[in-house]
């Protein structure tokens, strides 16, 4: 019914609004009819954003549970056009994005959008204040583009990394890297017994840099 609309609509900012259920755009066409133009009715997985929306924005939202990880990879596939974006997740994905290495729940998700953004854990927002109230708890996220400079190696590169070598999280990376191909005497030989758990975001990145198939002659 529009009530993060409203909100966001006294920032005094152009405001583009993205929503796949049809009731709810009519209602929000109905009660915002200075929106109509700037409303666009689909999926925002599926939508070409910068064909609506100029360069650069924030992203925010109360985010679909289901899909809200494939919303931050969408993220970081704009990395360059969205320097900052805040969002509502369900608790379990919001302690995973800003976990650090060594923790259970610290994974694809923690390794990739911590290489390109600072992710800050705002709240925990109890199931109460729902109606009605869901079976979990939720948490707002803050992720700011990191001003340091991006990896070395391409975007690809690391996600097929860190992908992989998560694959089979209880197993070394001995195992887990064995699909990829590089030279295996650019990765430290202390590194091969380690679990993928137990590297840290740099690590990982400088991992990426050190195999990424143009990174030859550069190490």
């Amino acid at each position: 019914t529009g009530i993060l609309t409203e909100e966001l609509l006294k920032l005094d900012k152009e405001l583009w609004l993205c929503e796949l259920d049809s009731e709810s755009v009519d209602y929000l066409r109905a009660h915002h009819p200075n929106l109509s133009q700037r409303l666009i009715y689909g999926d925002f997985l599926k939508l070409p954003i910068l064909s609506h929306i100029e360069s650069p924005f924030t992203l925010v939202g109360n985010f679909p549970y289901n899909i809200s990880s494939q919303i931050v990879f969408k993220m970081l596939d704009h990395r360059d056009d969205i320097p900052e974006m805040v969002g509502m997740f369900q608790k379990e994905v919001a302690d995973r994005i800003v976990s650090i290495h060594g923790n259970k729940v610290y994974g694809i998700l923690s390794v990739l959008v911590q290489a390109y953004y600072e992710a800050e854990y705002l709240y925990t927002v109890e199931p109460g204040v729902f109606f009605p109230p869901p079976k979990v708890r939720s948490a707002v996220i803050r992720f700011r583009r990191r001003t340091e400079g991006d990896p070395a190696c391409s975007y690809g590169h690391l996600k097929a990394f860190v992908k992989t070598a998560f694959n089979q999280r209880r197993k070394t990376l001995r195992n887990d890297l064995k699909s990829l191909n590089f030279e295996r005497s650019l990765i430290p030989e202390e590194v091969w017994g380690l679990r993928a758990e137990q590297l840290s975001v740099e690590e990982f990145i400088r991992l990426a840099e050190l195999t990424a198939p143009d990174a030859k002659g550069t190490h």
